[in-house]
């Protein structure tokens, strides 16, 4: 169905973290907190999210983001390959937050 924004999440292999494909946006932020919300019950010192296949992350959703690596009980989440939102958002945001990691596009 042309136009319908989507957003799938699976497992990331090898290592601790997930894979997001689509967007991130008020249609899939159900989704996008079920998934973190899942990678900080299974977070041990590093998790990782591959994010080369998002096309478009908004603010809520980078807030999201945020403050699951705010709860988390120690570690970093490394975001690798974000849209270019996502620094953006959380430089103006949370330009000290040392628990997140961006690995640039």
């Amino acid at each position: 169905m042309p136009g319908r924004v989507t957003l799938e999440v699976s497992p990331l292999t090898g290592r601790s973290g997930i894979r997001a494909c689509g967007e991130i946006s008020a249609l899939t932020r159900p989704a996008w907190e079920q998934a973190l919300s899942d990678l900080a019950r299974q977070h041990a010192g590093v998790s990782y999210l591959e994010l080369s296949d998002v096309a478009f992350i908004d603010v809520a959703g980078v807030t999201a983001l945020a403050v699951t690596a705010l709860n988390l009980p120690d570690g970093r989440v490394v975001v690798e390959q974000p849209p270019p939102q996502l620094p953006s958002v959380l430089a103006m945001f949370w330009p000290g937050l040392n628990r997140i990691e961006v690995a640039p596009r």
